[in-house]
């Protein structure tokens, strides 16, 4: 009797101890489940990344002014050059024979300027005697006019002897000119970058003057020329500083500083961006022209702040139910505090909204500048759908399986 007693007693324990672990597992099923993430103390720093090309800050490309053959080079590539060193001459044995023809040619019209006044003496000796014969009446007055007319045109023929004198003493300068362009001066110091004829290839600059090299002033002063979208220019200003990174050595960062928004927009497929110049010290001369730059301009920074995850300022709890009253505000938040950012704290499992006030961002975390939070303070940054499992058909005591009978 006794023994069935306890046996009975046994049986009502289990019972009540299994019936409270199942609905007490249903309930924390039931129960929203949150992400979070601890405030913490650190720097913020805002930066817009962009693409461009590493180039020398003055490039010069020589070209040649006349048409012509190399005769010889004088400079290639990585050559370094002085202003008015020669760097290339042209076959100048056409240009010699245009000079030397011009010369002929103000030397004969220059004979041609002696004539002219020799006559026009000729016709002043002419004009004096008939004026002296005209005074004695001894020629009529027909021959006086026949003398001042010849020496009038005498007069003219000097003047005229003279100007072509100097048109042809023009063609002789011109000529001279284009002789002296046959030899190619470099027009400033620096490196040759580019060099795009040889010896025997024939220039020909009747439409444009061809491009015979590109020299660069100094490779110790380089810049970049980055692709700034228009949705990110506005933030960019001078004196910004920038660091980027090339191919060349992958595990190195070079660093400048923003000199220029120009504000010529680029448009290619409908997307318009804008230059930003940026500066860039190169003393190792490590940085090639040409070379691509993935740029990262800083717009912003603020150390030492409190800061969070930018997900916990878009999390919203759903439904209205959960929300409750911010900690350590008054009854009845103002306007004010709700228009305001804010993060959610969990209290006793369900989440508080802790208005904040921000700062800059860098995407991930955001600077707090005001607001009751701590570092290591806990914000939800994300919440996961409850698990509700399906309801049992038969109750938690009845052996698995009995209930399913028929069910099929």
């Amino acid at each position: 009797m006794k023994r069935s007693f306890w046996v009975a007693t046994g049986v009502i324990a289990i019972a009540v101890v299994a019936t409270t672990f199942y609905y007490r597992r249903d309930v924390a099923a039931e129960a929203p489940r949150f992400t979070t993430a601890k405030v913490s103390r650190g720097d913020v720093v805002a930066t817009v990344e962009a693409t461009g090309t590493l180039e020398a800050v003055t490039t010069v490309q020589v070209g040649s002014q006349v048409s012509g053959t190399i005769s010889a080079l004088n400079a290639d590539f990585n050559s370094r050059v002085r202003k008015g060193q020669v760097v290339a001459q042209l076959d100048s044995s056409l240009f010699q024979t245009q000079v030397d023809q011009a010369r002929a040619t103000v030397a004969r019209l220059q004979a041609e300027v002696d004539r002219a006044r020799v006559q026009a003496t000729d016709a002043d000796l002419k004009l004096k005697r008939a004026h002296e014969l005209w005074d004695k009446q001894l020629i009529p007055r027909t021959d006086l006019e026949t003398a001042e007319s010849t020496a009038r045109s005498a007069d003219a023929g000097v003047k005229g002897a003279e100007a072509q004198v100097v048109q042809a003493q023009a063609s002789l300068n011109q000529a001279q000119v284009n002789l002296s362009h046959t030899i190619i001066r470099a027009p400033i110091d620096g490196v040759v970058i580019a060099r795009n004829v040889d010896v025997g290839q024939t220039v020909a600059s009747s439409l444009q003057a061809p491009t015979l090299f590109i020299i660069a002033r100094d490779l110790a002063e380089m810049r970049v020329n980055a692709s700034v979208d228009e949705s990110d220019i506005g933030e960019i200003q001078p004196d910004q500083p920038v660091t980027f990174r090339v191919d060349a050595y992958p595990g190195e960062t070079f660093s400048g500083t923003v000199s220029q928004v120009r504000l010529q927009p680029v448009v290619q497929q409908n997307v318009v961006s804008y230059v930003t110049v940026i500066d860039v010290p190169n003393p190792g001369l490590k940085l090639k022209p040409g070379m691509t730059a993935s740029v990262t301009i800083e717009t912003g920074r603020a150390d030492g702040v409190l800061k969070v995850p930018t997900a916990a300022l878009r999390f919203t709890p759903a439904g209205t139910g959960v929300a409750r009253q911010a900690r350590g505000s008054s009854r009845g938040s103002s306007a004010r505090d709700e228009e305001r950012s804010a993060v959610w704290v969990l209290a006793e499992n369900q989440p508080v909204r802790v208005p904040v006030k921000t700062g800059i961002s860098d995407g991930r975390d955001t600077a707090i500048l005001d607001g009751d939070l701590a570092p290591g303070t806990s914000v939800v940054t994300g919440s996961a759908a409850p698990v509700t499992p399906a309801a049992p058909s038969t109750s938690p005591l009845l052996p698995l399986g009995r209930g399913r009978r028929g069910g099929g």
